[in-house]
């Protein structure tokens, strides 16, 4: 059995956002050689995820919406946490909803996924640098 692993940053400019990384991580694929096995997506930060989804930015919006409804910014004194001298306690719990990481199978060096099914990365609490990790084992 082979591993491969390999690492995505992002920056993104904004507080939220989603990016898909569908066509990253089926480059890691690629450059892995396995083209049998599974592959792991998982967001290396407490207020970032990793989701699988339809590409639609209706359902972005959507998304944007629902959380922030359910796990509001502000007023930002509402949250334990940012007690702490943080203002991310929401991006917390949004993370939590949405997922720290998918697990996804490779057949024949390709996702094997559904008709719609995409991956997604996204981002609660941005404007820094943060990490997604891509580990890939099989033959």
């Amino acid at each position: 059995m082979k591993s491969y692993r390999k690492e995505l940053a992002f920056q993104i400019p904004a507080r939220r956002g989603f990016v898909n990384i569908t066509r990253d991580v089926q480059e890691a694929i690629n450059e892995s050689g396995i083209s049998e096995g599974l592959c792991l997506v998982n967001a290396m930060h407490i207020t970032a995820s990793v989701f699988i989804n339809d590409d639609e930015s209706g359902l972005h919006q959507d998304y944007d919406k629902w959380l922030e409804k359910l796990a509001p910014h502000a007023p930002v004194s509402q949250y334990q946490h940012n007690r702490t001298g943080e203002d991310n306690g929401d991006a917390h719990l949004k993370r939590q909803i949405m997922g720290r990481e998918v697990v996804v199978a490779v057949t024949q060096g390709r996702l094997d996924f559904g008709a719609w099914e995409r991956i997604f990365y996204g981002e609660f609490d941005g404007l820094r640098r943060k990490r997604v990790l891509i580990k890939i084992i099989g033959e």
